[in-house]
């Protein structure tokens, strides 16, 4: 006859294979195993690391129940549920749908809740506060890359786009999405006035003078989802749009009329822009040409024909004054 000696601890547990077969969980204390022409193996397992991640596992699962019962904490998860494991009570992993996990019973105190998130990818609020500052615990929640976590500013809101759709629009706070079996986006949208800058462009006036003008502008988002559930970049379509006024304000009108009125730009550009906008609620608060370039060919004539006019108001006065001291003479 054969023995075989074996010690497991209070903080273990042990699992006994005849000839690679499972026979029983070896509880703590001395155990002495009749070998005779079998090979034992026993493998131990310390209850302070209580998963099981064994090849054994399904095995148990599906064939020996009442171990499962007494030793373990079965997490068995469908496709459309997954799980919150505590240990102690302390939230410390978030566990995949479809996950089929064992877990020792008896130092730590291991439990998994089962949360469906077929019908909302919106996790609940007290899950939420759970897992907000996850990095300032002494031990991280894993398991988190399968949540969306936002914290929408006070001056913005967030669009949830659920795979590829608009789904609603989230107001200041914090918010955390299930990104199992679905895709889930959230875009931050800025609510305040917001400045847009429109530089370098060529335009010929309808004399044929080319100028650059470069155009500030402000504007706010009066509806954010209708801008996004109509408009791809709604930021971009304004440039366009600011480009296309711009145009018809200066390819209308000759340069001597531009210059005699720089703001009619500012007037033209805000009238044909401001109602466009309107439909995709987006709103234009004000227009303003930062500058109006000349070449350079066209800078020396204008120079020469502002020096010809000033040279003929100064000939003028000459000659009144020529004038009046003729007439005191002959007086």
């Amino acid at each position: 006859m054969q023995f075989k000696r074996v010690t497991v601890k209070k903080n273990e547990r042990g699992l006994l294979l005849r000839n690679g077969d499972f026979e029983r969980v070896l509880q703590p204390g001395t155990h002495w195993l009749f070998a005779a022409f079998d090979v034992l193996k026993v493998e131990l397992f310390a209850l302070s690391q209580p998963a099981f991640t064994h090849v054994l596992a399904d095995y148990l699962m599906a064939k020996e129940p009442r171990v499962v019962e007494a030793e373990f904490v079965r997490a068995e998860l469908s496709e459309t549920q997954i799980g919150l494991r505590t240990e102690n009570g302390a939230l410390v992993e978030v566990l995949a749908p479809a996950t089929r996990r064992l877990y020792w019973k008896g130092i730590v105190d291991v439990g998994v809740e089962a949360v469906d998130i077929d019908k909302t990818a919106e996790v609940p609020a007290l899950v939420v506060a759970r897992l907000v500052q996850t990095q300032l615990r002494q031990r991280a929640v894993t398991g988190l890359a399968g949540v969306l976590q936002v914290q929408v500013p006070e001056h913005g809101a967030g669009i949830l786009w659920i795979d590829g759709k608009v789904d609603r629009l989230l107001n200041a706070g914090s918010y955390a999405f299930w990104k199992f079996n679905r895709n889930v986006s959230v875009e931050l949208v800025d609510l305040r006035l917001q400045a847009i800058e429109v530089t370098g462009q060529e335009i010929l006036t309808r004399d044929k003078v080319s100028l650059r003008l470069n155009l500030s502008a402000t504007w706010r988002y009066t509806d954010v989802l209708r801008a996004y559930t109509q408009l791809a970049k709604p930021a971009d379509h304004l440039y366009r749009e600011l480009q296309f006024g711009l145009r018809a304000a200066v390819g209308t009108r000759t340069l001597d009329e531009l210059l005699e009125n720089k703001t009619v730009i500012d007037e033209v550009v805000t009238a044909q822009v401001k109602g466009k906008l309107a439909d995709y609620g987006l709103q234009l608060d004000g227009v303003g040409v930062k500058d109006i370039v000349l070449p350079g060919e066209m800078k020396t004539i204008l120079a020469q024909v502002v020096e010809a006019g000033k040279s003929a108001e100064a000939n003028v006065i000459r000659r009144r004054e020529e004038t009046a001291a003729t007439r005191s003479l002959l007086n």
